[in-house]
C-alpha cells in the first residue's frame, strides 16, 4: 500500500510514525536528484519541482502519477512496503531517459538496552546477604519483553514488566556474578552482568583509644575491607549523632574526631546494611 499526496505552495502532513523519514528529491532538469534512494518501510520521498514540465510516474502502471508541473509543485508518497519502485517523467523518459529508483528496506530490529542498578558492580557485602537485585532496560525501536535475571549460570526470574527486579536471600560468603538479560519484542536481547564479594563480618571493637588534642579524639575499630561503617557520637549515652560514614578501606580503621569538645563523649561504630 502506497500513501500519495501533493500540492502547489503550502503545507502537508504525513501519516505518523516515531521512526519515519522524509527524504527530499529534486525534479531538475532533465534528471531526478539523487535519482537512486535508499529507504525505510514508512518512510516518504518528496519531489520537489526546480524545473518546468516534469512528472514523477511509477514504472507499475497506477501505483503513483504526480502529473506534469512545474515549480514550485510538491508532491510525495509514503512507501509501507519493501520492495524496489522504478519510476520516471513521463515528457522526458524516451528523450532523456529520465528515471529514478526507490529502494525501501525493512528497517532492522535494534537490540535493547540493560543495565543492573543494584547492587554495584563490585559491591562488597556482608552474609547473609539479602539484596533487592534490580535492572534497568529499554527499547529504542519497540519494547522490553522481558528481564531474566541469572544467577551464575543459574536462571533466578523472568520479569515481564517495570520495576525488573527479583529479591535474593541468604547468600553465604563467597565470590557470584548476576546477570540482567533483556529481551526486545523482536527477539533480539542485551546482557549486564555484575559481580559482588560477600564476606563473613568482623566484630566491630573499638581500640587505641587517645586524645590527642582539646578538641580531637582519636581510635580504631575493626572492620571488613569493602563494608560501610558509619561512626555516632553521644555525650549522654542516650542519644547518639552520626558523626562520619565511610567504606573501609583497611582493617583497622583509623578515625579522629576534630570535634570532641565536650567534657565527656561516647562513640559507637555500626555496621551498615547491604545496599
Amino acid at each position: 500500500m502506497l500513501v500519495f499526496c501533493g500540492l502547489v505552495g503550502g503545507a502537508f502532513g504525513y501519516p505518523s510514525s516515531a521512526r519515519a523519514a522524509v527524504i527530499d528529491v529534486g525534479v531538475t532538469n532533465y534528471t531526478f536528484l539523487p535519482d537512486t534512494v535508499t529507504i525505510n518501510v514508512n518512510d516518504t520521498i518528496q519531489w520537489t519541482w526546480d524545473a518546468v514540465f516534469h512528472s514523477t510516474t511509477s514504472d507499475t502502471n497506477g501505483l503513483w502519477d504526480s502529473g506534469v508541473h512545474s515549480p514550485s509543485f510538491s508532491y510525495s508518497v509514503t512507501f509501507t512496503n519493501a520492495g524496489t519502485f522504478p519510476y520516471h517523467c513521463t515528457p522526458h523518459v524516451l528523450t532523456h531517459n529520465m528515471r529514478g529508483t526507490i529502494t525501501v528496506q525493512t528497517a532492522g530490529n535494534v537490540p535493547p538496552t540493560v543495565a543492573v542498578t543494584n547492587p554495584p558492580d563490585g559491591a562488597v557485602l556482608s552474609a547473609p546477604a539479602t539484596i533487592n537485585l534490580a535492572a534497568t532496560a529499554a527499547d529504542s525501536d519497540g519494547s522490553v519483553a522481558n528481564v531474566q535475571f541469572i544467577q551464575g549460570t543459574a536462571p533466578l526470574a523472568n520479569v515481564t514488566s517495570i520495576p525488573y527486579s527479583v529479591a535474593v536471600n541468604n547468600l553465604g560468603a563467597g565470590d557470584y556474578t548476576f546477570s540482567a538479560v533483556a529481551t526486545d519484542n523482536g527477539g533480539l536481547s542485551a546482557t549486564n552482568a555484575i559481580a559482588v564479594h560477600v564476606v563473613t563480618p568482623v566484630p566491630v571493637v573499638l581500640s587505641g583509644l587517645q586524645r590527642t588534642s582539646p578538641t580531637s579524639f582519636q581510635f580504631s575499630y575493626s572492620a571488613n575491607v569493602g563494608l560501610r561503617y558509619v561512626v555516632q557520637r553521644s555525650s549522654d549515652l542516650i542519644s547518639f549523632t552520626p558523626i562520619n560514614t565511610n567504606t573501609a578501606a583497611s582493617n583497622p580503621v583509623t578515625f579522629i574526631d576534630n570535634g570532641a569538645t565536650g567534657a565527656v563523649t561516647y562513640y559507637r561504630v555500626g555496621r551498615m546494611p547491604n545496599p
